[in-house]
């Protein structure tokens, strides 16, 4: 059983910046992680990926330049920091866990990934 915790949301000013966390836990053979938003009254949508083995990371068009996407490969730990926040980033942060690399490099793909958290609320004020 995998089970990803996210942790690192809460409210920020317009401009400012937050670090997601999120830990995969358990026993599996870790392919990738991905980090995927759902502000209220929108479907969920990707935001950013993150290969476990490589140089791959793709990012959603709303993130470039803004968010980046890292891992710690001795903890099981992909981060997600976010600079220069708008009110539009507000949304629930949902961390979820590749174990096969079957959509390759398909990581905006929900389909993709096997595991994902609870999720960790953002609020941009303006």
């Amino acid at each position: 059983q995998v089970q990803p915790v996210e942790s690192g949301g809460g409210t920020v000013q317009a401009g400012g910046s937050l670090r997601l966390s999120c830990v995969a836990s358990g026993t599996f053979s870790l392919y990738g992680m991905g980090w995927f938003r759902q502000a209220p009254g929108k479907e969920r949508e990707f935001v950013a990926g993150i290969a476990w083995r490589g140089p791959v990371a793709d990012y959603a068009d709303a993130a470039k330049g803004r968010f980046t996407i890292s891992r710690d490969y001795a903890t099981n730990t992909a981060y997600l920091q976010m600079d220069s926040l708008k009110p539009e980033d507000t949304a629930v942060y949902f961390c979820a866990v590749r174990t096969s690399g079957y959509f390759r490099g398909n990581y905006d793909r929900e389909k993709a990934y096997s595991y994902w958290g609870q999720g960790t609320q953002v609020t941009v004020s303006s």
